[in-house]
């Protein structure tokens, strides 16, 4: 019996996103379902965190105990071919039996990608969000250095746990203008609220457009909001399809069995 550290990508449109929920499909279902046909007879493999409902991963890490005899490089096959065309283990190897993809993870980056045009576009905004009018800049910029440091997220999600901490440090937060009229927020924290990210983006959109100033979000930054509705900043979120979690860094890396 070995401890296996996977890193999964997916295509999150199609999932009820990734934590296993009754009769609906999701990542960590498929991937059970997949590891079942080789044995595995554990009660719930162990995810770096939750991505909602048409959110993406390209580095989604799980864990998972399993009887193995055979070569990784042929249990990754096995997992492959069982895994449904819209995700897929891209890599796998053997860690420490007291590996843990949540608790062990020091920070995660995500990516949302979002394209400024008047008129829909199908197949981009299977991976991006339409935005129009288009964004300012240098109003990204000013958004986005607001979230650099340690502050009370309370206005821009969810804890993850009940009574659970709202204050997270964010490492990075900067816009990538990739084409004329498409733009990527990178975003790395050591950890996050639920939705924290869709929220952080749809607010500096907002900015970008003109419709609030980026003073509003240091404000809700500086002072734990009790209430959402009262922070001050307009509701809403940026939809769930144009955001990826590109990767979880971890800082027990010594783990890992050679």
């Amino acid at each position: 019996m070995a401890r296996y550290k996977l890193t999964l990508a997916y295509d999150g449109a199609n999932f009820f996103g990734s934590q296993r929920q009754a009769n609906k499909r999701t990542v960590q279902g498929e991937l059970e379902k997949a590891l079942t046909k080789l044995g595995w007879k554990g009660r719930s493999v162990i995810m770096s965190g939750r991505t909602d409902t048409g959110v993406h991963a390209t580095g989604q890490v799980a864990s998972a105990d399993l009887d193995w005899s055979h070569a990784e490089s042929k249990l990754l096959r096995a997992l492959n071919s069982s895994l449904p065309e819209d995700m897929s283990v891209r890599s796998l190897q053997t860690v420490d039996a007291e590996f843990h993809p949540r608790f062990d993870a020091a920070s995660r980056l995500y990516h949302y990608k979002l394209f400024s045009q008047p008129l829909r576009d199908p197949i981009r905004e299977r991976f991006a969000w339409r935005v129009w009018p288009s964004v300012n800049k240098q109003g990204l910029a000013d958004a986005a250095k607001q979230f650099i440091g340690t502050h009370d997220f309370s206005a821009f999600g969810s804890p993850t746990a009940p009574k659970g901490t709202t204050v997270r440090t964010v490492t990075k937060a900067e816009w990538i203008q990739t084409a004329d009229d498409e733009w990527l927020f990178a975003v790395q924290a050591d950890a996050f609220l639920y939705r924290m990210v869709r929220r952080m983006t749809f607010l500096q959109v907002a900015v970008a457009q003109g419709k609030i100033q980026a003073e509003a979000i240091a404000s809700s930054l500086a002072k734990r909001v009790m209430n959402k509705h009262r922070s001050g900043l307009p509701s809403g979120l940026a939809p769930a399809r144009g955001l990826t979690l590109v990767s979880v860094e971890y800082k027990m890396q010594e783990s890992i069995v050679n």
